[in-house]
């Protein structure tokens, strides 16, 4: 990429750091990356997908911590550290826990920033973004004011909150209903969403090999939260990724069906120059990315917007 990118820091990482959640079954666990100098530190809570935890997803976290944001990542409940059993009362509702977990961080900051040695007096809680993948992304996306529907098609509860100013869905599951599998439809009834007041600024990102079985579609099925939703919105497609996007729920994982570490630092520095400047903190690296990806033959992905 010929965008500007900022000098990478030394980064410190706490965990876990415990928040009580009274009504969860158990306290919520965080980890925290920083930036190991700077001020006015931007803040990204990011949300795992199904099965892993707070520990995941380093190719992400360490770059955007490394380059000047402060990463939070909680473990849900459905994380396999916990274990929880299929017929815990609390399985199908993970979802909503899931959603609540991000709101206790926002709630906690106050917490969360004193507990971490050399953060206090640094963090610039006017620009939160929320991002997440697959289940994760579905998570931010209720953040962001998606909605699921009922039986009867109707929206529900609105979980949106105002304290997100931008959101980064990564392989996030699109329309319900009809789109879904038949396995899907009987054990992910939540999985029916609604992206029409889905209004904060948004980067969706889908592979274009991304073939998931719990829709009866395509991999087109991951662009739906950017052409169903309202407001500033971009979309990059990345060519030739699965599910993992080449890497990014960690350096070693099994899981990974499409390697490419090329992949991951594009999107790496995609997601970094998108917040920048959906935070209103730099006007210049997002524009600089597209027009890069625009103007050469590249073969890694493409970008829209609206």
């Amino acid at each position: 990429m010929k965008m500007h990118v900022s000098t990478s820091t030394p980064v410190l990482s706490v965990k876990p750091i415990v928040l009580s959640a009274p009504g969860r079954g158990e306290d919520l666990q965080v980890r925290v990356s920083v930036p190991a100098t700077g001020s006015q530190l931007p803040i990204i809570i990011f949300s795992h997908g199904f099965g892993w935890s707070m520990d995941s997803y380093g190719p992400l976290v360490d770059y955007w911590a490394a380059h000047g944001f402060v990463v939070i990542q909680p473990t849900h409940l459905d994380s396999r550290t916990l274990n929880l059993p299929p017929d815990d009362p609390r399985t199908p509702l993970i979802w909503r826990f899931r959603v609540q977990d991000l709101k206790h961080i926002l709630d906690q900051l106050d917490l969360i920033e004193a507990s971490v040695p050399g953060l206090s007096g640094r963090l610039d809680r006017s620009r939160i973004a929320a991002a997440g993948h697959s289940w994760g992304g579905q998570t931010v996306s209720m953040l962001l004011g998606a909605r699921v529907l009922d039986a009867n098609g109707e929206p529900g509860e609105d979980m949106s909150d105002s304290r997100i100013k931008a959101g980064i869905l990564l392989s996030t599951t699109g329309l319900g209903g009809a789109d879904l599998s038949p396995f899907a439809a009987e054990h992910f009834p939540f999985m029916n969403p609604s992206f029409s007041d889905m209004r904060t600024p948004t980067l969706v990102v889908a592979g274009d090999h991304d073939q998931s079985h719990l829709s009866t579609r395509g991999p087109d099925w991951f662009t739906d939260p950017y052409f169903l939703s309202p407001g500033r919105k971009s979309l990059l497609i990345l060519f030739g990724a699965e599910h993992i996007l080449g890497g990014i729920s960690g350096y070693n994982v099994a899981e990974t069906t499409d390697e490419n570490p090329e992949r991951v630092a594009l999107l790496q520095q995609l997601t970094w120059s998108y917040l920048r400047d959906a935070l209103n903190l730099d006007d210049s690296s997002w524009l600089a990315a597209r027009k890069d990806l625009e103007e050469r033959a590249n073969t890694l992905g493409r970008i829209e917007s609206k």
